[in-house]
């Protein structure tokens, strides 16, 4: 990529668009596309062929998506994989359509079978049955890293994907309905410790595993494999180590200061047992992450809270 080159990052208003968005702009790059979905409506195609005629992107970004954890997942499935599908093929096929010189299509850790061996290594896709929670997601993410193959061999398109894990970080989802797990323990510690509140109630037993990213570190990726990768298989991309959801729990309860106790849950679902990427493919390619998960919780605390604090002024200034 030059640095005028014109780059369309997809959903760069959400949390892992507006990462890349921030990468590309720190990397000096200064032709950033990035329609909000008020602007343009991604499940609608002709809206998408309009925008890669009048645009004409050099590169692409596909990290728009309808996202959220275990409890959005199993309520709106039909949502989940539509929205998806259409997001991802429409995109896709204007690209091919208007020549766009390589794009990047972002899938999820969710994309492989619940029971698949630790860590997980990009070739287990498709190798066993998916977690149910998230099957839905998964499916339609699947068929992306699918669209892009079958692309670069009928088509000879440069279409090449990523699998990122477990991500958090500045404007995450903070909806306890709607969000990951991070979040929405950050928000139930945060509130807990204002309210005073004595314990927090935190679904499932605790003891599933998990690996967890800081966007920019992703977005870093993203962009070190736009310049760097050509091929055909998709690049997990992740820290390489993981931790229990309890003791996630512990770290985020020392962070925010709430001084109560944690009570588990156990009618609630655990979801996959344990998900750690093999992620030696990007380490071969030259890619580390470089932020500590204690140091990038705390950031992402720190932006949260003063979040908050700004809707609490700005609502007493209207009570005024």
């Amino acid at each position: 990529m030059n640095i005028t080159d014109k780059i369309y990052v997809a959903g760069g208003n959400g949390m892992v668009g507006s990462a890349i968005v921030r990468a590309l702009q720190n990397k000096g790059y200064t032709h950033i596309l990035a329609p909000s979905s008020k602007e343009l409506n991604l499940i609608d195609q002709q809206a998408v062929n309009n925008f890669f005629a009048a645009a004409k992107p050099d590169y692409v970004f596909l990290a728009a998506a309808k996202v959220g954890g275990i409890h959005a997942n199993n309520t709106y499935p039909a949502q989940f994989i539509y929205n998806n599908l259409m997001i991802e093929s429409n995109i896709i096929e204007a690209a091919r359509q208007h020549n766009v010189k390589k794009l990047l299509f972002l899938g999820s850790s969710c994309i492989y079978p619940k029971m698949a061996p630790q860590p997980i290594k990009e070739e287990y896709l498709l190798t066993g049955p998916l977690e149910a929670t998230n099957e839905a997601y998964a499916v339609a993410k699947i068929a992306g890293i699918e669209l892009c193959k079958f692309y670069r061999r009928e088509y000879g398109c440069n279409f090449i994907s990523a699998m990122p894990t477990n991500l958090y970080g500045i404007n995450d989802n903070f909806d306890l309905q709607n969000s990951h797990v991070l979040p929405a323990l950050i928000r139930k510690f945060h509130e807990a410790k204002l309210q005073q509140l004595k314990e927090v109630v935190m679904w499932g037993t605790g003891t599933p595993k998990r690996e967890f990213l800081y966007v920019d570190d992703l977005a870093d990726a993203c962009v070190y494999l736009m310049l760097h990768y050509n091929g055909e298989q998709h690049v997990n991309v992740g820290a390489g180590e993981d931790l229990s959801i309890g003791e996630l729990a512990e770290l985020v309860k020392k962070i925010t200061g709430f001084e109560g106790k944690i009570v588990n849950d156990t009618s609630k679902p655990d979801g996959t047992p344990r998900k750690l990427l093999d992620v030696s493919k990007l380490h071969s390619l030259g890619w580390k992450h470089s932020t500590p998960l204690e140091e990038g919780i705390r950031k992402v605390y720190e932006w949260y809270r003063q979040g908050t604090r700004d809707e609490r002024l700005r609502d007493e200034r209207l009570r005024d």
